[in-house]
């Protein structure tokens, strides 16, 4: 897999580093970083990438991403517009495996928490009461300093670390070294695809782009993501399509167009391909919750 750039780095003075995040939205550069990062969107909707996972997010979603974990959190464009009212706001944490120095994190007492960390490699996404609890003490956090805010980290981490309550988000791991020189050419093609994915997109004007053939594009692109262009594509769209399926009262024929598909059969078909089942069925199923 293709590395994004190294983002961000924690003081040498510091063990770990917590910002408040408040902004018109949140950085649209696809990358990664060394450190694992604990992040949770507090205000601001969109779409999130996360290794080879597309997904739309909201408000509230706990996220642990490991190391070399390229990812990318992309407000919807209504928080890009001139003048827009909308804002965001979140809490993100970054830490070593190291934080306890590699003598502490070879024992016994810390086998749970080398094991959250090797899980993260794929990203974890927390649910249930665990994630309202870690959430709070978040915020806390954010009010501490020194000793009193490593222990908190701790207790943070052990609940992360004995819980279910989670599910994995990448099918694959991403563990080759940074290439600071492909975050732009991502970056410029992932906007440019998330500004026109509702309307036909052309693999000749993202090869050019990046000054490629389609062929060469076409392999790139897939080396970076782990799926094909037109998977990506169809894959955006289908998880637009929740997003419009779960939130809005739009019929299934208008989601479909808004969604970027020419007819509603093949929009049923990748639908069902894509999230096994009918987009009435997931209507439905969202709405009996």
């Amino acid at each position: 897999m293709k590395a994004a750039i190294h983002k961000s780095s924690i003081p040498e003075s510091q063990i770990f580093m917590i910002k408040y995040l408040e902004d018109q939205y949140f950085d649209p550069i696809w990358h990664s970083h060394s450190e694992y990062q604990l992040f949770v969107p507090l205000e601001g909707t969109g779409t999130r990438f996360i290794g080879d996972s597309i997904k739309s997010f909201a408000p509230n979603e706990l996220i642990l991403t490991g190391t070399n974990l390229p990812h990318l959190w992309r407000s919807d464009e209504s928080y890009f517009e001139k003048n827009s009212p909308l804002k965001i706001r979140g809490i993100v944490i970054y830490l070593q495996e190291s934080l306890l120095g590699e003598h502490l994190m070879g024992k016994e007492e810390l086998v749970q928490l080398k094991k959250l960390f090797k899980r993260s490699s794929r990203g974890l996404e927390f649910h249930g009461d665990i994630k309202q609890k870690v959430i709070t003490m978040m915020k806390e956090l954010l009010q501490l300093k020194g000793l009193d805010a490593f222990i908190h980290l701790l207790k943070i981490l052990n609940l992360l670390s004995s819980t279910k309550e989670y599910h994995y988000i990448s099918h694959n791991e991403y563990i080759d070294p940074f290439k600071e020189d492909e975050t732009d050419r991502m970056s410029s093609v992932y906007e440019y695809i998330l500004k026109n994915y509702r309307k036909k997109i052309h693999l000749n004007d993202l090869a050019d782009l990046l000054c490629m053939t389609p062929t060469s594009f076409s392999r790139y692109f897939t080396m970076a993501n782990n799926k094909g262009f037109a998977r990506f594509i169809s894959e955006l769209r289908v998880k637009h399509a929740c997003k419009l399926l779960t939130e809005t009262d739009l019929s299934i024929a208008t989601i479909s167009e808004r969604s970027g598909f020419k007819t509603l059969s093949n929009f049923n078909k990748q639908f069902k391909d894509e999230m096994k089942k009918k987009p009435s069925d997931y209507k439905k199923e969202f709405l009996a919750v």
